[in-house]
């Protein structure tokens, strides 16, 4: 088949279940199959294959990406993409599959894309590579025979010292390097906190609307979650101690609420405050973005208010650097250092100490502190241009919520419209959002998309982006 063709391929279905990637997918290995397609033939472009189709180029790598892991298409640079030289011509036609019934669906967290308004991903396209890569390259050439042996548990002491530095001047927590602990994310932090503190069937709040994983993984973990209220000012503290007053936990995002974005009020946090320690329970407290504050200053971490010991602080640099780095960190009480030190040595699975070490580097020279400054005054202006574009095309059908922080954007749906179904749609046609409905646990809540604005460089972005879900909706 010539390279820039489509003709022994039967046309798309658009009222197929069966989302577009998957239909090029199974025409390819059906044109190959049958011998129609021969081994070391030359097939479209990715981007040629977008234009001919009209589609998304995100759909064309998806099935490309597909085919090229099950062994069907090789890549070969300049010279093209063809069908694998070691497939046997002429195999036996394979049996079409019926088309799978469509399936609810579930948010991915987080997958290895990067799409359109896709959720948990900083602004990728201004991250200082240039600096990164000449100090991932001093740290390389640097290394000794005793870093290459096992790291240190806990964490790279320079690192542990960088990240207690920078709290207590950005997030108003004071504490010594050795009561941070580095971790290889939210879920292994989540997971050290309950191995150290808790117990099987200990009750533990959660927030309603929540992000979804931490309900999964105090599931995995077989405590047991209790799904606690939010509204405008935060987690309801009161519903809390009504559904269960003797939980030995809490798990909050006070900065930002995940996925709402308001802000912990001060007397639902003195409240909280006030519970862990008359109950003797613990909070963690998630600042997985608090330092995206756009309305006035980031406010001080829950952690700054705790005289008692009884919160333990969870950061992350996913969304401040970027997320395969893999890295994130706990500060826990002075009283509790010990006790995690010998959990964590237990349950060790933190990050390479070669990574730590540029971490450590880039926090030292003043380049992180420089970052979250430009990030912060590029997310401002990238989530202002956002609202705008999605207005222009959308705003009959949806209403925006004014939020003071965070890295996305809330789109209230107007009428009577499934938001999980508008989601399925648009990850179908190479965009990102996750319905608001999928965060929450036995609640009405009005049906909204959330889609990241962190990755959309202008208004016309926007609105060329807005068009596309305009006739999905």
């Amino acid at each position: 088949m010539a390279a820039g063709t489509l003709t022994h391929l039967s046309p798309l279905d658009p009222k197929s279940p069966e989302p577009y990637y998957r239909q090029i997918y199974g025409r390819f290995r059906n044109a190959i199959a049958s011998g129609t397609l021969n081994p070391g033939d030359r097939i479209p472009s990715a981007r040629a294959l977008t234009q001919e189709l009209g589609l998304a180029r995100g759909t064309i790598d998806a099935a490309y990406g597909l085919l090229a892991a099950e062994g069907y298409i090789q890549a070969r640079g300049q010279a093209g993409t063809v069908v694998s030289p070691s497939l046997r011509p002429r195999m036996p036609v394979a049996r079409e599959q019926p088309a799978p019934a469509a399936r609810p669906y579930t948010p991915s967290f987080r997958p290895d894309s990067i799409l359109p308004f896709q959720m948990g991903l900083p602004a990728l396209d201004v991250f200082p590579r240039k600096i990164w890569a000449r100090l991932g390259a001093r740290a390389a050439r640097a290394m000794q025979p005793i870093d290459m042996t096992h790291p240190a548990v806990p964490g790279l002491p320079a690192l542990r010292a960088g990240i207690a530095a920078y709290l207590h001047v950005s997030r108003g927590i004071d504490c010594a390097p050795s009561q941070v602990f580095l971790t290889s994310g939210y879920r292994h932090t989540l997971e050290l906190v309950a191995q150290a503190l808790l117990k099987p069937a200990d009750r533990v709040w959660f927030e309603n609307p929540g992000y979804p994983p931490t309900r999964e993984l105090l599931a995995a973990m077989r405590l047991a979650g209790v799904a606690v209220p939010v509204d405008a000012e935060g987690l309801v503290v009161a519903e809390g101690l009504r559904l269960a007053p003797k939980a030995r936990a809490a798990v909050v995002t006070p900065a930002h609420q995940s996925p709402l974005c308001v802000s912990l009020s001060l007397p639902r946090r003195l409240a909280l405050l006030d519970w862990a320690r008359r109950n003797q329970s613990w909070i963690v407290e998630d600042d997985y973005d608090g330092e995206y504050r756009y309305a006035s200053r980031p406010l001080p971490a829950l952690k700054s208010l705790d005289r008692d010991g009884r919160v333990i602080y969870a950061g992350t640099f996913s969304k401040v650097l970027f997320p395969s780095l893999r890295l994130a960190y706990l500060v826990v009480p002075e009283a509790q250092v010990e006790r995690f030190e010998r959990t964590q040595a237990m349950f060790a699975g933190g990050s390479p100490q070669l990574t730590q070490a540029i971490v450590a580097d880039f926090i030292a020279e003043g380049h992180f502190a420089r970052h979250i400054q430009r990030m912060r005054r590029l997310y401002a202006e990238r989530r202002d241009a956002t609202r705008i574009g999605l207005e222009r095309v959308l705003g009959a059908k949806v209403r925006i919520d004014e939020q003071p922080g965070g890295m996305h954007l809330i789109l209230r749906l107007q009428g009577r419209r499934s938001d999980r179904r508008l989601v399925a749609r648009m990850r179908e046609e190479g965009l990102f959002a996750e319905a608001l409905t999928d965060w929450a646990v036995d609640r009405d809540i009005a049906p909204a998309l959330m889609v990241a604005f962190t990755n959309v460089d202008s208004t016309a972005t926007a609105e060329r982006l807005a068009r596309r879900i305009l006739p999905l909706m």
